[in-house]
């Protein structure tokens, strides 16, 4: 796996991605003006930040609050090429968040479900059916108490 370098940032650019995870609905006239630019310039700027990979403004939701009733952290060890695995897990619509991990576990998924029977087909048929998976540990959660998204930039 290829460690990535850390895209080049300015003062302008931190202080866009930091205002945007503190308010993602900011306006374009409003970061304007916290960062000394026109309108137009801070367009410019957040959708260049778009296009690098490194800013995604995105509405977040709490699974558990929209009929999403079950939800776990799913421990996966697996045989062979794990970005294969992770392909896979990626591909399945309950899966909604992946990373490969050092450890007791190579990967780590996170999987929502309607309820405990949908959560279990998803382990048992889809998880476990994918080609070099050896085991899964699940975690189911009760709730969620915390979920980031303003640690700021480097």
């Amino acid at each position: 796996m290829q460690q990535e370098t850390p895209e080049e940032l300015d003062a302008i650019d931190r202080a866009l991605i930091t205002a945007l995870q503190d308010d993602g609905r900011l306006g374009y006239a409003e970061l304007g003006t916290l960062v000394g630019l026109t309108p137009g310039g801070a367009r410019k700027r957040v959708i260049r930040l778009e296009q690098r990979g490194i800013l995604q403004v995105v509405g977040v939701t709490d699974p558990l609050k929209l009929g999403y009733h079950s939800m776990a952290m799913v421990g996966i060890v697996a045989d062979g090429d794990l970005e294969v695995v992770a392909r896979a897990l990626d591909a399945l619509d309950s899966v909604i968040y992946v990373v490969l991990t050092a450890g007791r576990y190579d990967l780590l998924a996170e999987v929502i479900a309607t309820d405990q029977e949908a959560l279990f087909q998803v382990i048992n048929s889809e998880l476990r059916g994918i080609d070099g998976v050896t085991r899964v540990e699940t975690f189911t959660y009760y709730g969620i108490r915390t979920h980031r998204f303003g640690w700021g930039t480097r």
